[in-house]
């Protein structure tokens, strides 16, 4: 499967990131595994988590998916075949965003024991925190990549203003630079992303990782109305999609599925895939079967005429 570099990093990923947030959350140990086994079978070789997965679960304290990614990597011996992604700066316990030098230094440790590694490939500021300065916290991570626990760090949620300042302070400074963004981008939520840092990204050449690559399951075509946000835990947060443009952008889906002998999913990854501001999109997957949408969408050859076809019903 042909490899994309991540921005101006050495990171070579496969064009689907594996999301790691299901893990030891809506899927157990066993079943990730398997999942797990079978999305490397088919040739990709990134996988996204972050520290704060899955908190928000009742009895669990974050730090679910990391452990669970830890045991498949320690079981199967194959750390140095996978670009490894994780996140820091949520609210862990602590009980507010935090990017202090102090935070990011304790739960870089922490995400290394918990991923039974000795690094970590890509380091993302996970939230914003603008109480702490950019500068400290691209200080702790030039600690981090000095001290050989972190090879390249990159961004998400952070607005334009907060993107630019960081990556000014890092030109300036001589500090660590984000090299790749990672977004909420999908065929449904566009604006945030194309009005917002996607000029930041193309002009500094960072790469883009983007996340709700299937709008929470919607551009999979498994929810039609809300009769059908009863099928999975997260079908509730669906709801806000039924409307006029989404039935629209199903239908663009239904029609480029049925011409290309795939799946809405596969159609709406292959979308990101083809985007000239995507380097991959970042897709969870709760079963094996769902990773067909996966390798479809790598080997999809979507024709200027389709991806008009689909930018015109998400507009």
């Amino acid at each position: 499967m042909k490899k994309r570099i991540l921005g101006n990093s050495d990171l070579s990923i496969a064009p689907v990131v594996f999301g790691g947030n299901v893990l030891g959350w809506t899927i157990d140990e066993q079943q990730s595994f398997a999942i797990l086994d079978q999305f490397i079978e088919a040739g990709f070789n990134a996988i996204d988590t972050a520290d704060v997965y899955s908190r928000w679960a009742d009895g669990h304290q974050g730090g679910e998916s990391e452990t669970v990614i830890g045991n498949w990597l320690k079981a199967r011996g194959n750390r140095d075949e996978i670009v490894l992604i994780t996140k820091v700066g949520s609210d862990v316990g602590q009980g507010h965003r935090d990017l202090t030098e102090k935070h990011i230094l304790q739960a870089a440790d922490k995400s290394l024991q918990r991923l039974q590694t000795d690094h970590i490939d890509l380091y993302f500021t996970h939230f914003d925190d603008d109480k702490t300065p950019v500068e400290e916290t691209l200080g702790a991570y030039d600690k981090l990549i000095k001290a050989g626990k972190v090879r390249w760090i990159g961004a998400s949620n952070l607005s334009p203003e907060r993107l630019q300042a960081s990556l000014a302070a890092s030109e300036a400074n001589g500090l660590p630079r984000y090299e790749v963004f990672q977004p909420e981008y999908n065929l449904y939520a566009r604006a945030g992303f194309e009005q917002g840092v996607a000029p930041l990204c193309r002009e500094y050449g960072l790469g883009v990782i983007t996340y709700f690559a299937l709008a929470s399951g919607f551009l999979s075509g498994k929810y039609r109305s809300e009769a059908d946000l009863g099928k999975s835990i997260r079908g509730g947060g669906v709801k806000k999609f039924l409307n006029d443009r989404g039935i629209r952008i199903l239908n663009a889906l239904d029609e480029m599925a049925a011409k290309h002998n795939a799946t809405p999913a596969g159609v709406a990854l292959a979308w990101l895939i083809n985007s000239p501001l995507v380097t991959a999109p970042i897709a969870s997957a709760t079963k094996v079967s769902h990773l067909q949408s996966f390798i479809e969408a790598a080997q999809m050859d979507l024709s200027a005429d389709d991806i008009t076809r689909l930018d015109e019903a998400s507009n």
